[in-house]
């Protein structure tokens, strides 16, 4: 009886610690949340020349966005006054009117001013020349932001590399294969990966879009250089 009574008990106690297991298993593991900042510490020292390359491409955008959109600003009413000083003769006027207005298409048709009286197509090279020093400037430090856009994402894939090679050393001097070694270091290393891409995506967007900015800026510039030569040949009205 005695016998009987302690098989019930230790068959209570297996069914007991089965439930337990059980029931651990079927519970949901706690996820664990990882902010951003500690997402950056632990990329490594590659997320260094990643972070200076951001800084500067964004120094760079700006710069340029300011610059360009100043100088894209031009009154609709500035070739008309030029056209009304040239033929009235009043050529200083119309030579103060571009310095105050100060742009390139202003020191464009100025350099073109000056050259009044001489032939048609050296006024044309002289504006030619000045429109492409001004399109020189406006796009000052764009080569760089362009190189950043394909440099940093090589700098996150070079971060990756070392923190895959450092993983297999790992494996190899504990001279075992587990699973949490690699997922855990594979996870963090894949972090300097993602900001260089980030940082890449954005300066390439940047790049393109001061390019358009650019673009615009010089499609006035050679409409307006074309209004003044025909202003030129127009015949002046007494």
């Amino acid at each position: 009886m005695t016998g009987f009574i302690l098989q019930i008990t230790q068959t209570g106690t297996m069914v007991a610690d089965s439930l337990n297991n059980a029931a651990a298993t079927m519970t949901p593991p706690v996820e664990q949340s990882i902010s951003l900042w500690e997402m950056a510490v632990k990329g490594g020292p590659i997320l260094y020349p990643i972070a200076i390359l951001s800084i500067a491409a964004f120094y760079i955008f700006f710069e340029r966005y300011i610059t360009i959109r100043k100088l894209s600003k031009v009154d609709r009413n500035f070739m008309n006054q030029i056209r009304d000083y040239v033929h009235s003769g009043n050529i200083d006027s119309a030579k103060a009117l571009c310095r105050n207005t100060n742009t390139p298409v202003s020191r464009m048709i100025e350099k073109g001013i000056m050259r009044l009286g001489k032939p048609v197509k050296e006024i044309e090279g002289a504006i030619e020349n000045v429109g492409k020093l001004e399109i020189f400037k406006m796009e000052k430090n764009m080569n760089i932001l362009n190189s950043i856009s394909g440099i940093a994402p090589m700098f996150g894939f070079l971060g990756t590399i070392f923190g895959v090679i450092k993983i297999f050393y790992q494996i190899a001097q504990q001279n075992s294969l587990e699973i949490n070694t690699i997922s855990g270091g594979l996870y963090v290393k894949m972090i300097s990966s993602a900001s260089g891409l980030l940082v890449g995506m954005i300066a390439y967007a940047a790049y393109h879009y001061l390019t358009f900015m650019i673009d615009r800026v010089i499609n006035r510039m050679e409409v307006n250089a074309v209004e003044f030569i025909d202003l030129l040949e127009e015949p002046v009205k007494r």
